[in-house]
């Protein structure tokens, strides 16, 4: 017989864990679209395992309050954190890249287009434009800049999102 529960806390940790992804994310949105700071190309790539982890949160969340098996609502626990952890590597990596710590990719720079763009208006976007930098922290907030808090959330909520699910 299947167990279909895990203990009650485990509903307001997924909870919490869902909502502060939310919050990440549409904080480096905030930033981009509001704030104006554009993002290179290490920074682009840092979102990838949010925008991944969030549907499977989403998932998990919905399985705890509807009562699904333990064992899938551990396996999806489990896979949001270790995408998390994954996000956690990134971090770490565009931080140390900031730092000095160790080589950026070559080609770091901005890879958005639009492709409806005149000729003139391309050209007049591209001596306007500097190109974001995976080098330089654009801002740093308390002595961490974006990858770093990137990397701090991550180890926070993988940490959750895996003692959840291991949690018996």
């Amino acid at each position: 017989m299947l167990n279909y529960s895990l203990p009650d806390k485990s509903k307001m940790l997924a909870a919490f864990v869902l909502i502060a992804m939310c919050f990440v994310i549409g904080s480096a949105l905030a930033f981009e679209h509001v704030g104006g700071y554009i993002p290179c190309k290490l920074c682009l790539e840092q979102r990838e395992p949010w925008y991944l982890g969030i549907p499977i949160m989403m998932l998990a969340v919905l399985g705890l309050f509807l009562k699904w098996p333990a064992p899938v609502l551990r396996l999806l626990l489990l896979a949001v954190g270790l995408v998390l952890l994954y996000s956690l590597v990134l971090g770490v990596r565009h931080a140390g890249v900031e730092w000095a710590w160790w080589e950026g990719p070559g080609d770091c720079g901005s890879v958005e287009s639009n492709m409806s763009m005149s000729v003139a208006d391309l050209a007049k976007g591209l001596e306007e434009t500097i190109a974001p930098s995976c080098t330089e922290a654009s801002l740093r907030v308390l002595g961490l800049s974006f990858a770093g808090w990137n990397a701090l959330g991550s180890l926070v909520l993988s940490a959750v999102t895996l003692k959840t699910a291991l949690t018996k």
